[in-house]
């Protein structure tokens, strides 16, 4: 028999206690829930106040406003008639939970706490929150009063249980807890819930969602059931994107599923599913049913007063169910245009400044960066020729202009909004400042074109004066230190510059009205590892959206931008050679990134996957490559000299990662110190006994094969 309900999950840009802002967007999204006839509303993990609140969860005044929220939600009759879950922090016997609270007509139905907490990579949740751990039991809540008074309840159940509606049986797991081993949507499903609520903080990672969408189809696909998941989307005011996707799925297919990446703030997606599927998927599987009558998990339950499908849907004919669908995967390259694009947007608009400017050195890093902020005005562009009126109120707010003012084309938006700046020395070539000038006018960005070498010379004239000499490049007869000196004076005198025109162009331009510019970085994931950029260059910015990716993959993006974005001139960057162009051209030298670096930016990826992922110190990692990179034909004392060459710089420019500027993290080997690759910053760069322990296992190996050989 069919029973159809149809139900809403939803992706919120949520920002961290924008307490005002987040009820607008929660209240929002369950309204366009009801619209679409949904009776269960399910939102991100704690929505409320806003995943990232970070240690503002330890103030008591997170607590109290998120209540007063919720108070409000509950005082309005006009979200009646429809299952809502919730997410906020709750104070219970003085533990701090990460709780969802489902609220149905202006009373509290349930108070689930967080059982298994996220506690790696970017995640820290138990710095801030006790885990429930006490599954399948609730005890009783004592509510504010002032919550108290509205709901006319005293006491709520708090804990882990399933609700049971008038028509079926909902369980509730929280983020994390799908992704352990053993999960309670398993319990819950042999326990007679057909409905699992899934609320989410997940960020966007590469590669990272296809495993995602294959823990929810396996779980549906094992168990039977239907699968709503939730997840925050957007810049909430830290270095991650939570990239929605929210989803609906039903016996291991999916229904429903919203977009990845997006600038709007609210997107609700909307399923009709068949109860009664779920019931002959399950009873049709003896093996389920066996497991199911002797399970020794029995929940609690607590009951809620509504139908989710309505009596005279049986027989409507115009109730369709949603068909299955085949979900739509980007690639990484369209990944990497997409969110970073989307991270920078909100972070622009919400911090009420006039665009971002960038030196664009004629390279393919600040050229991938550009192609980033291209990207984005793309996206705001098309929503505005949507008419989404919250981009176009942000546009308008952003270029001073009235309220009839809407974007044609990206490039119209950028140059109102992007600025761009070659800053070139004697060392600089033609070649990089007509890659840089060429780009510019494909993005449309303002673009300056300066020659710093005045402002060089009058910082080694100082030096000089000073001290009576004058450093040489190595090039001209000058030492290792001289030579790093002068490179650095550069790189360093281009993150003033960037400041002092982010600070004054729009002054210049528009005079008072002209808002200050970010100031946009552009290191890659594989040089910051290597440490291979100069401290308070102008890799340090306010924000850098590709400092978690790596080379190989700003590569692709290129050359995707370049194919889908019509963007021919991307073809010059992608053939150059990455060079810093901080030393005089010589016909015996030219500066090449890879021989400064000693290694390739392929190896940097495959030591920054063993390092961070795999766990590898210098030993094991050794040990690792030794059966990897001896197939191509490298000696084992090769590799042992590689893994400590790696080991050494990194040791030894650790320290630069504790100024690394703000990222848009997507790597899962990033080593962000701020919040991602937590390690010391001083280390013994010489490993004694680490890199001992190599040469010893180099030396038994080439002795061994001596022996082969006499033999």
């Amino acid at each position: 028999m069919v029973h159809y309900v149809t139900v809403a999950t939803c992706a919120l840009n949520q920002w961290a206690l924008d307490f005002q802002g987040n009820y607008e967007r929660i209240r929002e999204s369950i309204v366009q829930a009801k619209k679409g006839g949904a009776r269960l509303r399910i939102g991100p993990e704690l929505e409320i106040p806003g995943y990232g609140c970070q240690d503002h969860f330890l103030e008591s005044d997170t607590t109290l406003h998120s209540w007063e929220v919720l108070a409000r939600l509950l005082q309005d009759r006009s979200l009646d008639g429809v299952l809502i879950d919730t997410g906020m922090p709750v104070l219970h016997r003085n533990c701090r939970y990460n709780c969802r609270v489902v609220i149905l007509d202006g009373k509290i139905v349930l108070i689930r706490p967080k059982m298994h907490l996220a506690n790696d990579g970017n995640y820290r949740e138990l710095r801030w929150f006790a885990g429930w751990a006490r599954p399948a039991t609730v005890e009783d809540f004592v509510l504010p009063r002032f919550i108290a008074d509205i709901t006319g309840q005293r006491e709520v159940p708090f804990g882990d249980a399933l609700i049971n509606t008038e028509d079926s049986c909902i369980g509730i797991e929280l983020c994390e807890e799908l992704f352990t081993p053993q999960s309670p949507h398993i319990a819950m499903s042999l326990d007679g819930a057909e409905i699992i609520l899934n609320s989410s903080g997940s960020h966007h990672e590469l590669r990272k969602l296809r495993r995602r969408i294959e823990l929810i189809r396996e779980a549906t696909l094992k168990c039977g059931g239907i699968y709503l998941y939730a997840n925050q989307k957007g810049c909430d005011g830290d270095r991650v994107y939570y990239d929605g996707s929210a989803m609906v799925l039903a016996n291991g297919e999916i229904l429903a599923m919203g977009q990845q990446f997006s600038i709007g703030d609210v997107e609700v997606t909307l399923a009709t599913v068949d109860l009664g599927g779920v019931r002959a998927f399950r009873a049709g599987m003896s093996s389920r049913s066996m497991q199911a009558s002797r399970s020794e998990m029995s929940y609690p339950r607590v009951k809620a007063a509504i139908s989710l499908s309505a009596q005279h849907a049986h027989f409507d004919f115009s109730v369709h169910p949603t068909r299955p669908m085949t979900a739509s995967l980007h690639s990484p390259a369209e990944e990497i245009s997409l969110g970073p694009a989307c991270w920078l947007w909100d972070y622009l608009r919400r911090s009420s400044l006039g665009g971002f400017f960038l030196p664009l050195s004629g390279g393919i890093d600040s050229c991938a960066t550009a192609v980033i902020v291209h990207s984005m005005c793309r996206l705001v562009v098309e929503a505005c020729q949507r008419g989404d009126t919250q981009v176009l109120a942000d546009v308008r707010c952003m270029c001073g202009e009235d309220s009839e003012y809407v974007p044609e084309r990206a490039q119209d938006l950028a140059a109102r909004i992007f600025c761009t700046s070659y800053m070139g020395t004697a060392n600089s070539t033609s070649e990089t400042r007509t890659r840089a000038r060429n780009l510019a006018a494909a993005i449309g960005s303002h673009h300056i074109d300066v020659d710093m070498d005045t402002v060089v010379s009058a910082i080694v004239g100082l030096f000089a004066l000073v001290t009576g000499q004058t450093p040489r490049y190595a090039v001209h007869g000058g030492t290792s230190a001289e030579n790093l000196a002068l490179q650095n004076i550069q790189a360093r005198l281009r993150m003033v510059l960037s400041y002092l025109f982010a600070a004054l162009v729009p002054w210049a331009m528009r005079g008072s009205s002209g808002k200050s510019l970010l100031v946009l970085g552009s290191a890659n994931v594989d040089e910051a590892l290597r440490g291979y950029f100069t401290k308070y260059d102008c890799s340090s910015a306010d924000l850098n959206p590709i400092g978690s990716i790596s080379k190989a993959d700003l590569r692709g993006f290129i050359e995707y931008a370049r194919d889908h974005m019509q963007l021919e001139v991307l073809g010059g960057f992608l053939d150059a050679v990455p060079s810093a162009e901080l030393v005089p051209f010589s016909p015996g030298y030219v500066q090449s990134d890879e021989d400064e670096m000693g290694m390739t930016y392929n190896e940097l990826g495959v030591y920054g996957r063993l390092r961070k992922i795999k766990k590898c110190g210098p030993y094991s990692m050794f040990a690792q490559l030794l059966h990897v990179w001896s197939q191509a034909q490298l000696t084992p004392r090769q590799i042992g000299d590689k893994v400590k060459r790696f080991f050494f710089y990194y040791a030894v420019n650790r320290h630069k990662m504790t100024t690394l500027t703000p990222a848009y993290h997507a790597e899962a080997y990033s080593p962000d110190d701020n919040r991602f690759d937590l390690r010391q910053f001083l280390y013994n760069a010489r490993w004694t006994w680490q890199f001992r322990q190599i040469d010893d296992a180099v030396g038994r190996l080439e002795k061994r094969d001596n022996v082969v050989i006499e033999e």
